[in-house]
């Protein structure tokens, strides 16, 4: 058995987006649009249990499936951070913060992608 998932650079980076996410959905105004923070916290979510689904895969084509989720679930994250910042439920220094986290995520699960080559 190889290492486990919580070793992993990629889904640690994700899990930091997660945490991020899950706090800044707990404040003011944007705890109370339902609809937006939930929608912001699955796509954090996804990001993070993608990551890991992928690497506890067997099968490369799971693997790359899985991987693919996370990137596009964290361009979900990158694109809400714009509804926030233009909505002002966060500060221009949250939304740098949050493409940070998200730009950080993004390499790193593209490196676990291009590990798998063309298998």
């Amino acid at each position: 058995m190889g290492e486990p998932f919580e070793n992993s650079e990629a889904w640690k980076s994700a899990r930091m987006l997660t945490n991020e996410v899950y706090a800044l959905c707990q404040r003011g105004p944007l705890a109370k649009d339902f609809g937006l923070r939930d929608q912001l916290q699955r796509a954090a979510v996804s990001v993070m249990n993608n990551v890991a689904e992928g690497w506890e895969s067997l099968h490369m084509a799971e693997k790359r499936q899985a991987y693919n989720i996370a990137r596009r679930s964290r361009g979900e994250v990158r694109s809400m951070r714009y509804v926030l910042l233009d909505n002002k439920f966060i500060s221009t220094t949250e939304q740098t913060s949050l493409l940070q986290l998200c730009v950080q995520s993004g390499k790193l699960i593209s490196g676990l992608i291009r590990s798998l080559g063309n298998r």
